[in-house]
């Protein structure tokens, strides 16, 4: 069972959260709240914590300095923002305490229970992702470019490796860019985050898959980048109403082949 830290000084916001969590991820997750900085400092000690969801703006100690105390004593746990301020400087401020994502409000139910199903994932399987520091905070390598030709780039990348264990910083670090820039130029260009378009790419990749009756749904899940066939099916039937085989009866493709 993993502990989430929720802060945020606006008391519906917290409710919010806790409404989607509970929904979702009641059987993996405790969840625990603070309603400004300090608070939320203590209390990740305190509960023993391993995930901060943090706001920027709260009172006395804001998120980012919160973050910036969590991780020092913690280097692999996992943090992410979900504020409502879409600047620059704070986006490149959580590349600095390695946050896993930068969520903007208000927050869709699915990216954020998929950002957070990342983070269980990266803490059970000990793949955490370190951010170069060192990468730029700019675009100089593209000073020209259009967001079009951005967009096919990215696109080019994914088609190639959406069936690889990949995350946003290797797609940051093949053009160039620092992950908080590029997790906004992501956002521009398809209205979404990086974990969210990825997920559903590798659905869509998968129905594909699922018109052949004679390939298994657990060698399916993996040829689409999917690790576990449970937690496939688990992300298919909650972005498509059911389940891997019902969607092939449905389709006529045949009954199940697990």
């Amino acid at each position: 069972m993993h502990r989430i830290l929720v802060a945020d000084d606006e008391p519906i916001e917290l409710a919010v959260v806790e409404k989607i969590i509970n929904e979702y991820l009641s059987d993996k997750v405790e969840i625990f709240f603070a309603d400004n900085g300090r608070e939320a400092v203590n209390e990740y000690e305190s509960r023993g914590c391993d995930i901060a969801l943090l706001d920027i703006a709260m009172p006395g100690l804001n998120g980012l300095a919160a973050a910036e105390r969590i991780r020092e004593k913690h280097p692999d746990h996992m943090i992410i923002f979900l504020t409502a301020f879409d600047e620059f400087d704070y986006a490149k401020k959580a590349i600095s305490v390695r946050a896993l994502d930068y969520l903007l409000k208000p927050v869709e139910e699915k990216e954020l229970i998929l950002v957070l199903e990342e983070a269980i994932r990266q803490l059970e399987s000990s793949v955490n992702t370190v951010t170069d520091e060192t990468r730029k905070y700019d675009n100089d390598n593209y000073p020209d470019m259009k967001m079009s030709v951005i967009r096919n780039k990215i696109l080019e990348f994914l088609e190639q490796r959406y069936m690889d264990d990949i995350s946003l910083s290797d797609i940051a670090g093949e053009m160039n860019y620092s992950d908080a820039y590029f997790s906004k130029v992501f956002k521009n260009c398809f209205n979404k985050g990086f974990i969210v378009y990825l997920t559903e790419m590798r659905i869509e990749k998968s129905k594909v898959l699922l018109e052949d009756i004679f390939v298994n749904i657990k060698d399916i899940s993996a040829r689409v980048g999917f690790r576990d066939s449970n937690y496939y099916a688990k992300v298919f039937k909650r972005m498509e109403g059911m389940t891997p085989t019902e969607y092939r009866i449905m389709r006529g493709f045949g009954g199940s082949n697990d």
